[in-house]
């Protein structure tokens, strides 16, 4: 095996990844641990067994979140964002974020700091896993959520600040805005260049990964300047780069007869609170979703809910230099170190970060054999309150158990 080497990005924006790669890993907070060592078998079990040992991982540990903290008196030392940008891809347990005080999200942080602007959290149903809804199987939908601006932009003053009082002060003799008295003010800024971007990659996923329809999810009935500039700049940049491959849903009405035509990806808008009836009522008709911070925020966590909970929710965060892949649940300060809690998450988390990378067939094997591992009965705490006849395993027993399905499936190749 040849020495690890870092991935490295053609300038036309190709990866180029070698068998031997480095990639920073952040082990999270309270039960990071336990769900990263969960994670790290799976996905070296994976490696391993689909390639023959003709490529591996190399693990470079980052030090931010309370290990940071520790070592340095920082939560996100410079030194662990220089090493995830030189090395373009990473992946992360979930990091402490306290709630209305002391340091800012870590999560934010990172994003910012790194441009990750897409949000992406695909939310497919895994069969076994118990979920409110009669028929989960219909939900296949990939969430593109803003990273940067909106409410994360993080631009507000506490009420009753002076600060507040300033910009309150110049709304009221300036620009003529009614506001109440000692009120906090925050400024929700949505932009044409970050809306394209983000747009444009969630068109460029539906291209590659085959879904028929990207849906611009916005406000824009109310905030017009904002969410519904947000909708206007969707459209105009799927018409200024996909031109040739998109089709919008007014057209298939006008032109179609309804129906999209062969080889389109049909682009379309819903209001936020319409978009989440209507993923409850018809989820088949909708594909990837691509929207501003706060609305992508709630119908991720919304939807995930209905596939079974964010211990089954995947996602990452993506910009054009480099990508972070993680678990999109908390830190469960409670379960740290018990070796109880669901790794799921991070795991197929994993999966999609070797789909990233390009490494298909071991990400492949790591979602159809947790998939088997759970239909078995298999399955943490979590599941197994809920699953009659289950088994109930811990973490590292469940890791265990989808290794061993990869390598019965290899073994039968």
């Amino acid at each position: 095996m040849n020495k690890a080497e870092s991935i490295t990005k053609d300038p036309d924006g190709k990866l180029n990844v070698p068998d031997h790669v480095i990639i920073p890993f952040i082990e999270g907070d309270g039960t990071g641990s336990d769900i990263w060592k969960a994670t790290r078998t799976v996905i070296d079990g994976a490696v391993e067994n689909v390639y023959g040992g003709k490529r591996r991982i190399e693990w470079k540990e980052v030090d931010a979140g309370g290990k940071g903290y520790e070592k340095t008196g920082q939560w996100m030392p410079r030194r662990a964002l220089d090493t995830i940008r030189q090395h373009m891809v990473a992946i992360k347990g979930p990091l402490t974020t306290p709630v209305g005080k002391g340091i800012r999200s870590l999560n934010v942080t990172l994003r910012q700091e790194l441009d990750l602007y897409a949000c992406v959290r695909p939310v497919k149903y895994v069969p076994g896993v118990p979920s409110p809804m009669k028929h989960p199987e219909n939900i296949n939908m990939v969430i593109f959520r803003e990273n940067t601006e909106d409410v994360y932009a993080g631009i507000e003053w506490q009420a009753g600040s002076p600060e507040a009082e300033k910009v309150a002060d110049f709304l009221r003799s300036e620009m003529h805005a009614l506001l109440p008295e000692g009120a906090g003010i925050g400024i929700k800024p949505i932009s044409a260049k970050n809306t394209k971007r983000l747009v444009a990659s969630a068109i460029t996923y539906a291209i590659d990964n085959g879904y028929p329809s990207v849906t611009l999810m916005h406000k824009g009935n109310i905030m017009k300047f904002t969410e519904g500039a947000f909708c206007t700049w969707g459209y105009e940049v799927a018409k200024e780069r996909f031109g040739d491959i998109t089709v919008t849903e007014n057209d298939v009405y006008r032109h179609y007869n309804g129906k999209p035509p062969a080889g389109k990806i049909v682009i379309k808008d819903r209001i936020a609170d319409m978009l989440f009836q209507q993923i409850l009522l018809r989820p088949e008709e909708f594909g990837v979703i691509a929207t501003p911070n706060l609305n992508g925020d709630y119908i991720s966590d919304a939807l995930a809910a209905q596939v079974g909970g964010l211990g089954m929710a995947p996602g990452a965060n993506i910009g054009d230099q480099c990508a972070v892949f993680e678990a999109t649940h908390g830190t469960a300060p409670k379960y740290a170190g018990l070796d109880k809690v669901n790794p799921s998450s991070l795991i197929l988390s994993g999966a999609m970060m070797l789909d990233y990378m390009g490494w298909d067939q071991a990400a492949q094997r790591v979602r159809q054999c947790l998939a088997e591992t759970v239909k078995c009965g298999n399955v943490t705490y979590d599941l197994a309150r809920q699953i009659q006849g289950s088994c109930e395993v811990c973490c590292s027993e469940f890791a265990n158990a989808i290794v061993e399905g990869i390598c019965r499936l290899e073994d039968a190749r």
